[in-house]
């Protein structure tokens, strides 16, 4: 399989594209049924990753739960409002067990599935839940102990955090799994990671899971933290993500950790061995639409950028077609794709959808293609097939005034990748509602005495120039959300 500094993922609302496939060829689809000609365009787009949400085994109980919750049914009907109780098939991380879904094919339609990947050079991640599991689990019966426990003035005083459930051994108060700063997740129990055997149990399930692809997407990984269990739950921990990572790389080599992380831990998880972290901050800087705190977040160390996974929507944010307006879309996805690390693409963001589809939902809005994005998307996937956008040399470049007193050169940022053979390009992007000017130099001497042509990746632009002025300084005046990618070639 190719291999890159810098990977593409795809991730695909698996169950939503199942269901679709069923209602095409008029019987239930499963993940066999997923076209050959599907993943080939996956491919022909330059993907390395396609992360399908969604696939484990869901119960009754987390199904009934997304049925009568009122808050839930409303968004439901927001989105469609044609829903029938078939749309709602519970949310994909209430899982009641690690083994593919039955009315996907189960573990033998998921294995095949991952061969056909691997024939076209795409590697397969999939979802681990480590914070929580369904109320109908095995474990709630065969071992209460690996769920965090509640007495009864808990669920008095906090009802939307605790459930009473019944168990061989009589009536028992459980606690919703839970991010400490929302109520509980009605249709999850709460893991208890004070527990050296539930750490045990689930290293073993990240083990069965390894078996079947060549990464995870971790959710909600830094609630597994010692520090922010005994935070939450009141309960020292061991550590589980450092030992639980070299295990399961011990025995498969290449697997591929990404944490969904928030509350700046992401170098915390970085430093337990995950391969990728969100980076929710960029997105939030850049929904601002304010270039300052964008490039002061470029600055961090290269490092830790090269391990973050960057991008404008996925299944917990909403669309970035229906967030951004377009032409603040198109100069966020420059600066969010062309950065280093992960480029994490959305399903239906490259068609320019703008619905968010709930994850208790196995069903959408038809949705038209928007034309613009559709373009620009392609544009900028063929830029990341480029081998200096892959694993090249990036290096963030100081934008200077272009007169006295005039500031807008804090509106651009700027920067470079080189790679093998010279292939160098150059990024600029105007990140304001307004035209702004600035002088670029780049850190390249030996363009000295040559003519140069500044060929735009994105338009139909040409500029020859000669090697002296960019690296003494080229000028640029740009309009609002405007932006650049060059590709600079030696003029014969």
């Amino acid at each position: 399989m190719p291999t890159s500094t810098y990977p593409t993922l795809y991730q695909v609302n698996t169950r939503v594209w199942i269901q679709l496939l069923s209602k095409q060829l008029n019987r239930p689809a499963t993940l066999d049924d997923i076209p050959d000609a599907a993943l080939d365009e996956i491919a022909s787009l330059g993907f390395d990753w396609v992360y399908f949400l969604g696939v484990w085994q869901m119960g009754e109980a987390g199904r009934t739960i997304s049925l009568s919750n009122r808050v839930w049914l409303e968004d439901y009907r927001q989105l469609l409002v044609d829903l029938c109780d078939d749309d709602v098939c519970g949310s994909c991380f209430s899982i009641q067990d690690y083994v593919v879904s039955d009315r996907m094919g189960g573990n033998g339609a998921m294995e095949r599935l991952r061969d056909r990947l691997h024939q076209r050079g795409l590697k397969l991640m999939l979802d681990f839940v480590p914070n929580h599991m369904a109320p109908d689990h095995d474990w709630v019966q065969t071992h209460p102990d690996f769920f965090v426990q509640g007495t009864e003035e808990l669920l008095a005083k906090e009802p939307q955090n605790y459930c009473r459930m019944p168990l061989p051994t009589g009536e028992t108060i459980f606690a919703y799994g839970r991010d400490p700063y929302f109520s509980g997740w009605s249709d999850t129990l709460q893991l208890n990671y004070g527990n050296p055997a539930l750490q045990a149990a689930m290293l073993g399930e990240l083990l069965t899971i390894a078996g079947l692809c060549d990464g995870v997407r971790c959710d909600m990984a830094m609630l597994m933290l010692p520090e922010i269990f005994e935070a939450v739950w009141g309960m020292a921990t061991e550590p589980f993500w450092q030992p639980a990572i070299q295990k399961v790389q011990h025995q498969h080599p290449s697997f591929v950790f990404m944490a969904e992380v928030y509350w700046d831990l992401e170098r915390s998880l970085q430093q337990c061995g995950f391969d990728y972290t969100y980076d929710k901050r960029l997105y939030d800087r850049l929904l601002e639409q304010h270039a300052q705190p964008v490039r002061e977040h470029f600055w961090a160390d290269l490092d830790y950028q090269t391990q973050s996974a960057r991008f404008l929507e996925n299944h917990d944010e909403a669309r970035a077609a229906g967030t951004f307006p377009t032409e603040v879309h198109r100069a966020a996805a420059i600066l969010t794709f062309l950065s280093p690390g992960l480029r994490f693409f959305h399903h239906g963001q490259l068609e320019g959808w703008k619905h968010k589809i709930s994850v208790h939902l196995q069903r959408g809005p038809t949705e038209p293609i928007d034309p613009e994005l559709h373009t620009f998307y392609r544009k900028l996937l063929a830029c990341l097939r480029l081998p200096a956008l892959r694993s090249g040399t990036w290096q963030l470049l100081t934008c200077t005034p272009a007169w006295n007193d005039n500031q807008t050169s804090n509106d651009f940022i700027g920067f470079t990748w080189e790679g093998a053979e010279n292939q160098r390009l150059l990024i600029l992007v105007n990140y304001a509602p307004h035209p702004s000017q600035c002088y670029i130099t780049l850190p390249y001497p030996d363009l000295a005495d040559k003519i140069y042509s500044l060929k735009d990746l994105m338009s139909p632009i040409v500029y020859q120039r000669p090697g002296d002025r960019l690296i003494s300084g080229l000028y640029f005046d740009l309009p609002r959300w405007g932006y650049h990618v060059f590709d600079i070639q030696q003029s014969v």
